[in-house]
């Protein structure tokens, strides 16, 4: 009988150092392998850092645009208040302007109406001159006429020639016109 001690303890110490190799390959992979995820964790790690950082720049960037915001909102609504109180004040001024012309515009037609009384007045009274003219006219044509006469008539009286001339003095008559 071959020795199977012997065989035995051959195959025990090929197992055991297959055993111990496999065992030393499983711990490299193993290794290899916590290597690999550490540094995948490594980087995930700066990856998570990096976004961190970039999720508080973004949060600080709308916090600013928010505050931004606000201003600009403030800044509106005190713009339309503004332009709301301009619309106002122009409304009022421009109702102000109106009452103005139409108060010119019943002191144009007061206006043009006394001084359409005023001219009906001197038309009457330009008509009252001419009449008088006329009147004053017809009179000297008669006395001229008798004058003509009375030197006819003396013949030769130089005596009369002497005298001055007949002054006539006027007397104005009162008209009403009716108008």
């Amino acid at each position: 009988r071959p020795d199977l001690a012997a065989a035995l303890r051959e195959l025990r110490a090929q197992y055991e150092a297959l055993a111990a190799r496999n065992l030393q390959a499983a711990e490299d992979w193993y290794r290899a392998r916590c290597a690999r995820l550490h540094e995948r964790a490594a980087r995930s790690q700066e990856a998570v850092r990096a976004s961190r950082r970039e999720a508080g720049e973004c949060r600080r960037q709308l916090q600013a645009r928010l505050v931004e915001m606000e201003s600009l909102r403030g800044a509106h609504q005190s713009l339309e208040r503004q332009l709301q109180e301009l619309e106002e004040r122009h409304n009022a001024e421009a109702a102000g302007l109106q009452d103005t012309i139409g108060q010119l515009e019943d002191d144009l037609r007061n206006t043009k109406n006394e001084m359409a009384r005023h001219l009906r007045e001197y038309q009457d009274l330009l008509n009252v001159k001419m009449a008088l003219d006329i009147e004053i006219a017809a009179y000297r044509k008669l006395l001229e006429g008798e004058e003509t006469l009375f030197n006819i008539g003396s013949g030769g009286l130089t005596s009369l020639n002497s005298l001055p001339s007949p002054t006539y003095s006027f007397q104005p008559r009162s008209f009403s016109s009716s108008t």
